[in-house]
C-alpha cells in the first residue's frame, strides 16, 4: 500500500500558509482539509479539540472568504470567551454541556478573526471557567501534553496549546486571567503573549474579566503570528469601558527593528517562603539571560519589590472568589434552575462559596489594594504606557522583567486537580508551587510573554517569562523577534505532532 501524501503545510505558520493563498500557490479548502485531518489524527490521544465545526468550515473554506491578511488559514478558538452565534460555549462545565448551550451572538473577537479570513475548526478544551492553571475538566477530561502524555498541558488555554504544539494549527486563541496564555506556553513549548489590559476587547459579552486582570490572546509557533494577530485583535470597540493606548505603528513593523540596549532585570527565587524552584527550570532562564547578555542587553540580578509581596494573593483571590459567585449566579440564569456542589466543580464551589462571604466593601478594599500595588508595580519600570506616547520616564528602572514562566516542569495529569473531599488549603498549595510569578501582571494590566527558550534532561519544555511595562509589547515583541533569530524555537517539535 502507497503511503499517505505527505502534508506540505503542517510546519508552516500562519502567516506563510496566508501567503501560499495570496499567492495562489494553496486554496483555503486545501489548508482547512489538512488541518482537520492533523486533528483526526492527532486529537483522540491529545483531547485539545472538543467541539469539531468541521463542515460549516468546508464549507465556509469553498466559498467568497474575506480578503484579509489570513484568508483561508484555520484556527481554533478556545471553549471560553470566543463566543459564536448559534454554537456551543460550555466554559468547561458539565452542566452546560448537557444543557447544550449555545451562545446568542457573536464576541467581537470572532467577529475580527473572520473578517481576517481565519477559518474556525473547532474550540479547545479548558478547565471549568477557566479558573486553574491545568486543563482537566470533569466536563471533557484532561488535554495531554504532546510531549510527554502523562503531563498537563497547563491552563486555562492547554487545550489551544497543545494544539498548536503538536502542529494541529499553527495558532489558536488563547485568554489569559493568571497566566492562562503563559502557563500552558510554557508547558507545551510554543510562544505565547499575554496583551495589556484593554488592549483587546472583550464585548460585546462584557466589559472586563476579574477585575480587568483578564483578556485574550494567542498562543503560536512563531513571534511574527502573534505580532500580527495583536495587529487583526487590538482595538476599542463600542461599549468598552477603556482601552490600551493605540500602537505608534502595526505590531508586525515592531520585528523588523533591531531593539535598543535594554536593562533587564532577573529573578529566579519563588515567592513564597520553603518553596524553590527546580534546578532546571533555573538553569534554562540563567541560559535565557546569558543570551540576553549576548545580544547586547544589561541584565542585572533586580525585581519589582512589589513583586515579592505575599499579600498579594489574598487580595487576588478575593476578586476571583467574587467573580466565581456571580458565575454561578449566571450559570444557574442559563440552566433555568439554581446551581448545586453536584453542577459544578470541587475547587469552584468552594471558591463561589468564600465569594458568597465577601461584603461589597471587603471586595471593593481588595479591588483598590490591587490598584496601589498595580501602581508600586509600574514604578518599577522606565515607562509606559507605549510606543509613541509622551510619558515620564524613570532613568534608574528597568525596560523588562526575566523570570521563570512556572517554578517546575510540567506537572503529571491529576497533580493539581482537588478531589472532592480533599483539603482545599493543600490542592492550593500544589498550585501556589507551581505558578509564582504570572498572575501579579495580570492586576497590574502589564503585558507579559512566555518564550520556549529551554528543554529538561527528559526533554520537557521550559518557558521564561518576559514582563514589560503597561502598553510596551512594541519591547517584548521586539526582542522576542531577536531572540528567535538567535535561538529558533520552532525546530524543536513534541514526540506526538502531525
Amino acid at each position: 500500500m502507497d503511503a499517505p501524501p505527505a502534508d506540505p503545510f503542517v510546519d508552516l505558520d500562519a502567516s506563510a500558509l496566508a501567503a501560499l493563498v495570496r499567492d495562489g500557490d494553496a486554496s483555503p479548502s486545501e489548508l482547512v482539509a489538512a488541518a482537520i485531518a492533523r486533528i483526526e489524527a492527532l486529537n483522540p490521544e491529545i483531547n485539545a479539540v472538543i467541539t469539531e465545526r468541521f463542515d460549516a468550515a468546508r464549507a465556509e473554506a469553498a466559498a467568497s472568504l474575506p480578503r484579509g491578511p489570513f484568508r483561508g488559514v484555520p484556527i481554533l478558538v478556545k471553549d471560553l470567551g470566543a463566543a459564536m452565534a448559534g454554537e456551543p460555549l460550555h466554559l468547561g462545565n458539565a452542566l452546560l454541556r448537557r444543557i447544550d448551550h449555545r451562545a446568542s451572538e457573536d464576541s467581537y473577537l470572532v467577529k475580527r478573526l473572520r473578517a481576517a479570513g481565519f477559518v474556525i475548526l473547532g474550540r479547545t478544551n479548558t478547565p471549568e471557567f477557566g479558573a486553574t492553571c491545568t486543563t482537566e475538566p470533569f466536563a471533557y477530561g484532561p488535554t495531554r501534553n504532546p510531549w510527554d502524555t502523562g503531563r498537563s498541558a497547563g491552563g486555562s488555554s492547554g487545550g489551544s496549546a497543545a494544539a498548536v504544539a503538536s502542529r494541529m494549527v499553527p495558532v489558536a486563541h488563547a485568554s489569559d486571567g493568571g497566566g492562562s496564555i503563559r502557563i500552558p506556553a510554557s508547558e507545551c513549548g510554543v510562544f505565547g503573549l499575554k496583551p495589556s489590559r484593554g488592549r483587546i476587547s472583550r464585548g460585546p459579552q462584557a466589559g472586563e474579566g476579574w477585575a480587568g486582570a483578564s483578556t485574550d490572546g494567542v498562543v503560536s509557533l512563531t513571534v511574527r503570528d502573534t505580532a500580527a494577530l495583536l495587529d487583526v485583535l487590538c482595538g476599542w470597540e463600542p461599549g468598552d469601558p477603556y482601552t490600551a493606548p493605540p500602537p505608534a505603528r502595526p505590531w508586525v513593523r515592531e520585528l523588523d527593528t533591531q531593539p535598543d540596549r535594554l536593562r533587564i532585570g532577573v529573578h529566579t527565587e519563588h515567592l513564597f517562603p520553603g518553596l524553590s524552584i527546580d534546578p532546571e527550570v533555573v538553569a534554562s532562564v540563567r541560559r535565557t539571560a546569558d543570551l540576553l547578555a549576548e545580544l547586547g542587553h544589561d541584565v542585572t540580578e533586580a525585581a519589582p519589590p512589589a513583586l515579592l509581596e505575599q499579600d498579594f494573593m489574598v487580595h487576588y483571590g478575593t476578586i476571583v472568589s467574587t467573580a466565581m459567585t456571580r458565575q454561578l449566579q449566571e450559570i444557574s440564569r442559563l440552566a433555568g434552575r439554581e446551581v448545586t456542589a453536584d453542577d459544578i466543580e470541587p475547587a469552584n464551589w468552594a471558591n463561589a462559596e468564600n465569594g458568597r462571604s465577601t461584603s461589597g466593601v471587603e471586595y471593593l478594599a481588595a479591588l483598590e489594594w490591587m490598584h496601589a500595588h498595580g501602581r508600586r508595580m509600574a514604578s518599577w519600570w522606565r515607562g509606559g504606557p507605549g510606543a509613541g506616547q509622551a510619558v515620564a520616564e524613570n532613568p534608574d528602572g528597568f525596560d523588562l522583567l526575566l523570570t521563570p514562566t512556572i517554578a517546575t516542569l510540567p506537572p503529571p495529569i491529576g497533580h493539581l486537580t482537588r478531589q472532592p473531599g480533599e483539603d482545599p488549603i493543600a490542592a492550593m498549595m500544589r498550585i501556589v508551587e507551581v505558578i509564582p510569578f504570572t498572575a501579579q501582571f495580570n492586576t497590574a494590566g502589564q503585558p507579559a510573554m512566555s518564550l520556549p527558550m529551554g528543554q529538561s534532561a527528559d526533554g520537557l519544555p521550559i518557558g521564561s517569562q518576559l514582563a514589560a511595562a503597561y502598553g510596551r509589547e512594541d519591547l517584548l515583541l521586539g526582542l522576542a523577534a531577536q531572540v528567535e533569530r538567535a535561538h529558533p524555537w520552532s525546530e524543536c517539535r513534541p514526540a506526538l505532532r502531525a
